[in-house]
């Protein structure tokens, strides 16, 4: 069933039974989405690369690698054997680094359940295809569209393990999907809202990592609330003319998977994009940020791709591309917030 009106929906569903689903990615957002879900009254399977943390997850209830002092509740258990953790799963949820996605499927595929839902919790582009992240999956699963759905919103992870309330968009082109995804993804303390503009939604989770760069760039740099202001209210433009430009609603882009997140990932010290950004902006090379970062910063990675999509459409993003500058060193950080907006001495009209 499709919604020919792609609005975002409040889900006031619940589902009969306990849901099994899967999640593949122990990492931050991984074990913090299975918590949620396992809040909800699903029976969850988490999948962990590596046997002591699944043990730990298991036994311990906990993740001291990325979620320490998070209690795990105890209808999630782990495993590093994905038959174990992909058996009988009627939802799969994927949360692996974004670069790493088509080389992980092509050992998921095969495990993964033939009737199964597969959802995206990646905010991420393919750097090689410029494919977003459930492109990938209808390539390597070699299943319909209707059955992938993607997840977005204001999400830091520990902010959610700490229980503190927010929302996310469950996206997919069917309603069906979508709805049947979100039903098991909302609990007292998380609400799931759905719509069926999957690019819009996808584009709007990685589209925000790029700003929340330059926004870190800037705060490293020591630059005020004024210049972050700006960045953040210029950046949701350039993200939605892109979005727009490939399929997108605008209105997504105005919601909780565009401007939502946007600014929980741009304004706080929790977001991996803000550090790295911040790292740049105190000096430090791009290779000396991807060292110290612990876990991915998907922006980094997609700024290229972007970059190359927005070429092919005609689309203007000067905040992106002075980003990637920088990460090139072709930029001092203290350079990017006096050329945010145009090389032209006319005044731009704003249309907004």
């Amino acid at each position: 069933m499709n919604n020919p009106n792609p609005m975002t929906l409040p889900i006031r569903i619940s589902l009969p039974g306990v849901r099994r689903v899967a999640v593949l990615g122990a990492g931050s957002w991984g074990t913090t989405f299975a918590k949620v879900l396992a809040d909800g009254g699903s029976d969850v399977a988490l999948w962990a690369r590596r046997p002591e943390l699944a043990r730990e997850i298991s036994q311990s209830k906990r993740n001291s690698d990325y979620l320490p002092g998070i209690n795990l509740p105890r209808n999630l258990w782990s495993s590093s054997l994905l038959p174990d953790v992909l058996d009988g799963a009627e939802i799969v949820f994927v949360s692996i680094p974004s670069q790493s996605l088509r080389e992980n499927l092509r050992i998921f595929r095969e495990l993964i359940p033939s009737d199964a839902i597969v959802v995206s919790l990646m905010k991420g582009v393919e750097k090689d295809t410029r494919f977003r992240m459930s492109e990938v999956m209808v390539q390597e699963l070699d299943i319909h569209p209707d059955r992938i759905a993607v997840a977005s919103g204001p999400n830091l992870a520990l902010e959610i393990a700490k229980e503190q309330p927010t929302a996310a968009v469950v996206s997919s082109t069917s309603l069906e999907t979508a709805t049947t995804v979100a039903a098991v993804a909302t609990n007292p303390y998380f609400r799931s809202f759905v719509n069926t503009d999957v690019i819009g939604t996808e584009f709007g989770g990685v589209l925000k990592n790029l700003i929340a760069v330059a926004i870190g760039i800037v705060d490293g740099v020591g630059y005020g609330e004024n210049t972050k202001a700006s960045i953040i209210t210029r950046g949701l433009v350039e993200m939605t003319d892109f979005a727009v430009a490939y399929g997108g609603l605008a209105a997504t882009l105005s919601g909780l998977a565009g401007l939502g997140d946007l600014i929980a990932t741009s304004e706080s010290p929790l977001s991996r994009n803000n550090t790295a950004g911040r790292l740049l902006g105190q000096g430090y090379s791009f290779t000396d940020v991807v060292k110290q970062m612990n876990q991915t910063a998907e922006g980094l990675a997609s700024v290229a791709p972007i970059l190359e999509l927005a070429a092919a459409k005609g689309v203007e993003m000067p905040i992106v591309s002075q980003v990637a500058e920088v990460l090139a060193g072709t930029m001092k950080p203290r350079d990017i917030a006096p050329h945010l907006t145009t090389d032209s001495a006319t005044p731009a009209v704003l249309v907004e």
